[in-house]
């Protein structure tokens, strides 16, 4: 991080409703927009879930904002814009909270992780003996309900990606979700995953 970085107080709102994100570090001068303005910015289906292959697992901006929100709280804007331009990617823009095509079992949650790590994650909510003996397949239906589904991003960069990731991404630079794209073991130059990050980019002022 440059030297003239500043703590900035944050605010990350929806509607009257605000979350005040306390010295969260960031090298510019981001603006803080609406919640789930912000979510339809990056994700534009996600106003609507008409037409949606699975509606029970389709969420639109408005009802995932509140839980959004609840779940980053405490990361810096340029953390929240890449990891809501994941979960737009991985998610088919919140339509989907389990992978369809390959149809990998286990697979899930608005940041799609693999089962390797939905176990660890159900683990550290539920505790290691509450996902024992079950398959891949319910260990995932445990962290699909809302509050745990949008935690899946949250949890995996602060517990999987590390503190140096974390700081190239909070400079909300490209090099930044380079880092990040390259801890989730994903191409980040893919130009429909960049496309969600260009957008986050511009929603967010980074």
């Amino acid at each position: 991080m440059r030297a003239h970085s500043c703590l900035l107080p944050l605010l990350f709102f929806l509607g009257s409703s605000s979350v005040v994100v306390l010295g969260a570090p960031t090298t510019r001068r981001a603006t803080n927009p609406n919640a789930q303005s912000a979510i339809e910015a990056i994700m534009p289906t996600s106003t609507t879930c008409a037409g949606a292959a699975f509606p029970d697992e389709c969420r639109t901006a408005a009802q995932a904002a509140p839980f959004i929100i609840k779940a980053m709280t405490g990361f810096s804007l340029p953390e929240i814009a890449a990891m809501l331009a994941n979960i737009g990617y991985e998610s088919d823009e919140m339509k989907f909270k389990h992978n369809v095509s390959p149809g990998r079992p286990g697979q899930g949650t608005s940041n799609m992780m693999l089962a390797k790590w939905v176990s660890p994650y159900a683990a550290s909510i539920f505790g290691a003996g509450a996902i024992a003996g079950k398959s891949p397949d319910d260990i995932l239906a445990m962290v699909t309900p809302d509050e745990y589904n949008f935690g899946s991003a949250p949890w995996f960069l602060t517990q999987q990606c590390g503190a140096a990731v974390r700081s190239a991404l909070s400079a909300g630079t490209d090099a930044g979700w380079a880092a990040y794209m390259t801890c989730l073991d994903v191409d980040g130059s893919d130009p429909a995953r960049l496309a969600y990050w260009t957008r986050a980019k511009s929603a967010f002022g980074l």
